[in-house]
Order: structure tokens, then sequence, then C-alpha cells
């Protein structure tokens, strides 16, 4: 399976509004990394906008040519966003409202109801769906009786432990995989993955479909430039 890479464009939004003004232009930059070789776009609105604006999401409606991501808290006035912009994918986040970054997936026992009733509302306007969720098993059956698409692994904890051992970091998230396949859930997964351990999870993951990658990416930019970074995040999913 080729696994897609989405480039999340948070931190330059984050950058931009550092400033004010339009420096960086968020939406060349998604056009940029489109025309180098992302498979997808992804952003992550907050209710602060202190990064991504509810502006940038229209207008990157406008432009995106690949899949289009949206991320966030299913709160009501995301989902009337999320329902007017119509994106390939929403991915569902269980953050506070002030909540710096993901940092856990959701508990699809405890909340199986109302991601259900989320759901149901996105897919019947043809977006796909997918759940943040850590590799846990009993959660992943939770994830099933929502009718989610996919499911997105918090792959926080994998990124921290890669350097002590990368064979027990992967170890849960390979298992888990397996599982998504038994279930028939499909796969991404995000956050802090980079170009040190990324191909690393990919190969331990063979129904790996998609991840959305951001941070590292953009801070690998810095140093490298954009299209080669996004070529190497490319050859790093065996796609380029």
């Amino acid at each position: 399976m080729n696994t897609k890479l989405s480039v999340n464009v948070n931190k330059i939004a984050l950058l931009r509004n550092s400033r004010g003004g339009n420096v960086p232009n968020v939406i060349q930059f998604a056009k940029d990394c489109e025309r180098y070789g992302a498979d997808g776009i992804t952003v992550h609105p907050r209710p602060d906008e202190r990064h991504i604006t509810r502006d940038d999401v229209y207008a990157l409606k406008e432009v995106v040519t690949t899949e289009f991501n949206i991320e966030g808290y299913p709160s009501e006035d995301f989902i009337r966003m999320v329902l007017d912009v119509k994106p390939t994918q929403c991915t569902l986040v269980p953050d506070a409202p002030d909540q710096l970054t993901s940092d856990h997936g959701w508990d699809t026992l405890k909340h199986e109801d109302f991601l259900r009733d989320v759901i149901r509302e996105l897919q019947k306007n043809g977006i796909r769906v997918s759940l943040f969720i850590d590799p846990i098993r009993a959660l992943l059956e939770g994830a099933l009786k929502t009718e989610t698409d996919r499911i997105e692994f918090y792959t926080g904890p994998y990124a921290h432990d890669y350097s002590l051992n990368r064979e027990e970091a992967v170890k849960s998230f390979a298992l888990a995989a397996q599982w998504c396949d038994e279930l028939q859930l499909g796969v991404n997964a995000g956050h802090d993955l980079s170009l040190q351990n990324l191909r690393y999870f990919r190969e331990q993951l063979p129904n790996l479909m998609e991840v959305s990658i951001g941070h590292a990416l953009v801070n690998d930019c810095l140093y490298l430039g954009l299209q080669n970074v996004v070529s190497m995040y490319k050859r790093e999913l065996g796609t380029l």
C-alpha cells in the first residue's frame, strides 16, 4: 500500500500570525507543497485562531487540488464550518479549547453515542471521517461502533521512545494496525513523525494509508528547503 503524505500547515500560519500581515503566505505554501509532491494538506483550526484561521480554511478549500483534511474538536461551530467547506476528510480530536497540541486519543467507549452522531452527519455530506486514537484494542472496537471510516494513531509515544528502543516503541502500533485490518478500519497516523522515525514506522504498518506531518517537516524546511524536504519525506514513505 502506498502511504500518502499530508502536510500540516499550522506552523506556517503560526509564524505568519507572529508578525501580522501575510508572510509567510499559508496559501502559497500549501500550493507549493502539492506542486512538490505532497498528497494532501492538513489544517487544525483552534477556537483562538492562534495559527490557522477560519478564513484560511475557506481560502485553502479554493486552491487545494489533492486531499484536504480538517482536524479539530467537533464543537457546533467546527462542524458547521466543516459541513460548509466539505473537505475530503475530517479528523476528529478530543482536544480542550486551550490545549497546546493534541496529546491523546478519544475514549470511544465513553463518547460512542456522541461520536456516532457527528460521524453520520459528516458522512452524509460526503466527508470521510477519521478518529484520533491510542493503539488500544477496546478503543478500536469502540471506534468501529461509531462507524468511522478510519482511525488516526496518536504517535507521540512512538516518537518519544524511538531512540531508546524502536522495536518496543512501535510494537503496540503494529499490533493495533493488525486489529484494524480485522475490524476493517482504515489506518492513518500523526504526531511527532519525522525523517528520523517515519520509515521504520511505515515499514512496520503495511496497511498505513496516510500520515499527517507538520511540525517536524516545517522545521526541516528551515534547514533543507521545502521542495527537497517534501521529496525526502516521500522517499521515507517509499513513494518516490
